[in-house]
């Protein structure tokens, strides 16, 4: 019987009697390489059973309160909707290795270096680090074998981390169908198990299908996409968009963790991914953005439940001033409502705050019904606050 590390490695990187992958940095003309290593024999399990086995740790890029993001020499990834912070999250991570000293790796299918590198320019990196430490490589057709050659250059400097942004992109240029488990398979054995075998975090950008409902756990296309993953994949639900001069933010999700390292460090959700993290990125201008990675807060439940309604009543109640102040006539209270989207309860609670703290006028009319309006005046300034 076969077990899930086992279904799992068949995912990404085919079963063995499948084509073997590219050789990285070897033309066709090099002497042979070295046999590949002996894992069929038993393994030695005395570290596990006297208990000196320390499982993998994420030390590969931080939160703000210093807890880690991502598993070295393993496959990790970030997937969400487009514009939801995947590269800022990536940028953040890399900022932290270079100036720790590491080598990282941006393998870009998406981008060009003026944005990519641009970003991390707002973020604070040092031009002389980012030549240094940072290797920004951007693919346009299928690996050739002095391609190849390239890019086991950079895999030689040893780098903790390597970002490959742009999947479906990426598979397209190996001519690989998105939707196909065989072809992902693939593409993990020709390009994402060599970057991991070098050590690296391998963390992959990833979309997720545009249907909420549809969404769960998964990025887009095949399954084993997520199966395939032995290290952490995090989902990113944008809450504030990101832009200059904007202060975006999105929450980011844990929707798998196979060494089990990072979810205890996060808090549950009814979503059942737990909420590792808050990303925040503010932008000042162009040239400088403020970016952070908030630990979740825990919050009293009710406390919680009490906010998110008052939040919700305080939309209903911009929703009525706006109805009442675009009325050519005052509102009764049905008028209200047809207006006004939400159960009639909810609205007729918005409508009685409104009239309590004096920001919508409520008077006798015909037939015992109760006509609303805007105060004169107090109307330019209710009619602001609904804009």
């Amino acid at each position: 019987m076969s077990t899930d590390i086992e279904a799992s490695m068949d995912a990404y990187f085919g079963p063995g009697d499948e084509e073997p992958p590219y050789d990285w940095g070897a033309a066709q003309d090099d002497p042979p390489k070295e046999t590949a290593p002996r894992t069929w024999g038993a393994q030695d399990l005395r570290s596990v059973l006297d208990g000196s086995y320390s499982p993998p740790q994420p030390s590969v890029g931080r939160r703000d309160d210093g807890v880690g993001l991502f598993y070295p020499g393993r496959m990790n990834s970030v997937a969400s909707e487009s514009e939801a912070g995947k590269t800022w999250f990536a940028l953040i991570a890399c900022l932290q290795e270079i100036n720790d000293g590491n080598h990282v790796l941006y393998l870009d299918f998406e981008d060009d270096a003026g944005g990519v590198v641009g970003r991390l320019l707002c973020l604070g990196a040092h031009p002389g680090t980012i030549l240094e430490l940072f290797h920004y490589v951007r693919p346009e057709n299928s690996p050739s074998d002095i391609d190849l050659i390239d890019l086991a250059a950079v895999l030689e400097t040893s780098p903790t981390l390597a970002i490959v942004d742009g999947v479906t992109e990426g598979m397209s240029l190996f001519g690989l169908e998105l939707k196909d488990n065989t072809d992902i398979a693939k593409f993990g054995r020709l390009l994402l198990r060599p970057l991991m075998n070098a050590g690296a975090a391998v963390v992959t950008l990833d979309h997720v299908v545009k249907s909420a409902e549809n969404r769960g756990r998964y990025s887009i296309g095949g399954v084993h996409k997520l199966n395939g993953l032995n290290g952490v994949m995090y989902i990113l639900e944008n809450r504030r968009p990101f832009g200059i001069g904007l202060t975006g933010k999105s929450t980011i999700r844990v929707a798998k963790d196979r060494p089990a390292q990072i979810r205890k460090n996060g808090l549950p959700h009814q979503s059942g991914m737990h909420w590792y993290a808050d990303l925040v990125v503010k932008s000042e201008s162009a040239e400088f953005a403020e970016a952070h990675l908030y630990a979740p807060v825990q919050r009293d439940e009710q406390e919680r439940q009490d906010d998110e309604e008052q939040k919700r009543l305080n939309a209903l109640k911009r929703r009525v001033l706006d109805a009442v102040g675009k009325a050519r006539t005052p509102l009764t209270g049905k008028g209200i409502e047809d207006r006004v989207t939400g159960k009639a309860a909810d609205v007729r609670r918005a409508v009685a705050e409104l009239v309590d703290s004096g920001q919508i006028s409520a008077c006798p009319g015909p037939r015992n019904a109760t006509l609303h309006s805007i105060p004169t005046a107090t109307k330019p300034e209710s009619e602001e606050r609904a804009a």
